[in-house]
């Protein structure tokens, strides 16, 4: 991908993902401090097959992107790794620990874990690596299958934009589950 292209998306991604964040938050009533995991693949955004055509300057861009939307809300981002590293989430040390998310050791490269997820490993303070999580809420640019990392009850979000480059843009956010019955009665 020619370095004219990665700057023409620069833009389109910011806007994607803050558009995707913000309504994230929104739809799924989040508080400050709530979790946003985003899976994605350079390879998708950039028009190739998932895992054939990583792209790590877009991966920087990506993370950036998404760590100014979520730091502007007051969330906090997460980002899923790739299967070579099993899909363990990077994340800042303090939510790893805030959350008891279970560590492990690696560090991620654009070829093993994802072009993501090794950007966002040198952009925050003290990146860790969590086994796996239970977010509020995740974004999946480019079918990576972000799903797993959502806390039950997984809530479908579409918004006006559907895509984030070639790469498919799939959310959900998470709700309590409703117990009880017929006779149960649930707040607003």
């Amino acid at each position: 991908m020619t370095s004219e292209k990665i700057t023409a998306l620069r833009e389109e991604i910011a806007a994607a993902l803050d558009e995707a964040v913000a309504a994230l938050i929104e739809a799924g009533q989040m508080e400050r401090g709530g979790l946003i995991v985003l899976g994605c693949s350079t390879s998708e955004v950039a028009g190739a097959r998932i895992g054939k055509g990583s792209v790590p300057e877009l991966g920087e861009i990506i993370a950036r992107a998404m760590l100014d939307s979520c730091r502007g809300r007051g969330m906090d981002a997460a980002f899923q790794c790739c299967e070579h590293l099993n899909r363990a989430i990077v994340m800042e040390k303090r939510v790893l620990r805030e959350h008891g998310f279970t560590q492990v050791r690696a560090v991620p490269q654009p070829k093993a874990g994802g072009s993501v997820p090794a950007a966002a490993w040198k952009l925050l303070e003290q990146p860790a690596l969590a086994m796996s999580v239970q977010a509020d809420a995740a974004i999946d640019v480019g079918d990576t299958l972000v799903g797993m990392h959502i806390r039950p009850v997984a809530v479908p979000l579409r918004i006006g934009r559907s895509r984030v480059g070639h790469a498919n843009l799939v959310m959900a956010y998470s709700r309590l589950p409703y117990i009880g019955g017929s006779r149960a009665v649930y707040e607003e």
